[in-house]
């Protein structure tokens, strides 16, 4: 008889998330516990997770969280920075030895701000500059890959299960206002250390639990624009696509939300006048970012998160509440481990977007 653990769990990966909208800062060692009751979601194959507001003291710099093959493709990859960005610190990001993460790459990290005069010359913002940096990298430079690349935020993943990944990366040195976790079972594409979640880019941060069988579809149309998916797994082009949409495009985040998980037509005509429109406008507009298969996620900002499943919710994603915290997972267990007391336990509706932001004023403090 087969017994549970045994078997390939369908609706594996787990996902869980924290903020406080005070802006209250949480240790990492919080979001990492709360990994340990859906254990049996991963299968050691990846895990990982990102925080916001962890770098106080160089928040007006981006953060480059990079794995290297060796310390020759790190001198070289250093020397390709130096031509964009002054680098004003960098260093090994600290980690601990334990027996279950194995074959650690370089793993490094660099605070840079983009050089004004190459600004100006190019005619980029700095973020297009650092997007593209971050592209160049991945798809041309062997044996270097940029995994977190925001402000005053920073990722930290592995091969191995959320909770070793959490001791591997020391997260309870760590404070942020904000956390997202995952833990990986993947199905379709291998599990290596870039491969795991979260995926990145600038402050964007996503983890997901499902499978994207639109993924063709999303990454011909989304790398006509310059995006690169180069980390061998479908979640990357989601990150790309909250890029594309709300830097690029100036859409909110709903509004994103409802291209990537539309609504169904027949929902869109019974809707009144203006949604109506506004629906179909969207869907007309970005027919190729339509976001097909099961899935949830959580998408990071800087000063939020968003919580989003696919419109016949096929994977689970529960929310819960306790005075300033808001928490998501994929299973109430997770949240109970993160507060035993959380209250208005909830469910969300497919393509229902749960957006939860940072209070303005607590804002500039973190």
């Amino acid at each position: 008889m087969e017994k549970e653990g045994q078997i390939r769990i369908p609706s594996g990966c787990a996902i869980a998330a924290v903020i406080s909208t005070e802006g209250k800062l949480m240790s990492g060692e919080g979001i990492a516990r709360s990994m340990i009751p859906m254990h049996e979601r991963s299968n050691g194959l990846g895990g990982g997770f990102a925080g916001y507001g962890i770098y106080p003291e160089y928040k007006d710099f981006y953060a480059l969280h990079l794995f290297f093959d060796d310390r020759t493709t790190r001198k070289n990859c250093e020397a390709f920075l130096k031509e964009y960005f002054e680098i004003v610190q960098s260093e090994r990001i600290p980690t601990r030895t334990i027996p279950s993460i194995t074959d650690e790459p370089v793993i490094w990290r660099y605070f840079v701000s983009p050089l004004p005069s190459l600004l100006i010359r190019l005619q980029l913002d700095e973020k297009e500059l650092v997007a593209r940096c971050v592209m160049k990298i991945n798809r041309e430079m062997s044996g270097a890959y940029v995994f977190s690349s925001g402000k005053n935020m920073g990722t930290f993943k592995a091969v191995g299960f959320p909770e070793d990944v959490g001791l591997f990366y020391r997260l309870e040195e760590y404070e942020g206002y904000s956390w997202t976790a995952h833990g990986r079972y993947p199905t379709n594409t291998p599990g290596w250390w870039g491969g795991a979640h979260p995926f990145t880019l600038l402050d964007y941060s996503v983890v997901h639990n499902g499978e994207i069988s639109s993924y063709d579809a999303n990454r011909r149309f989304i790398e006509m624009f310059g995006y690169q998916c180069t980390l061998q797994t479908d979640t990357e082009v989601i990150t790309y696509i909250m890029d594309y949409l709300i830097r690029r495009q100036g859409l909110t985040l709903k509004e994103a939300a409802s291209v990537i998980a539309a609504p169904f037509w027949s929902t869109i005509e019974a809707e009144k006048k203006e949604e109506k429109e506004r629906h179909a406008y969207l869907r007309m507009m970005f027919p190729s970012l339509l976001i097909t298969g099961p899935f949830s996620i959580v998408f990071g900002f800087t000063g939020g998160l968003m919580a989003l499943n696919d419109r016949l919710k096929l994977r689970s994603m529960v929310v819960g509440e306790k005075e300033d915290k808001v928490f998501i997972a994929s299973e109430e267990a997770a949240i109970r481990v993160l507060e035993p007391d959380a209250e208005n336990i909830w469910a969300p509706s497919g393509g229902e977007a749960v957006v939860v932001k940072v209070k303005e004023e607590a804002m500039k403090w973190v």
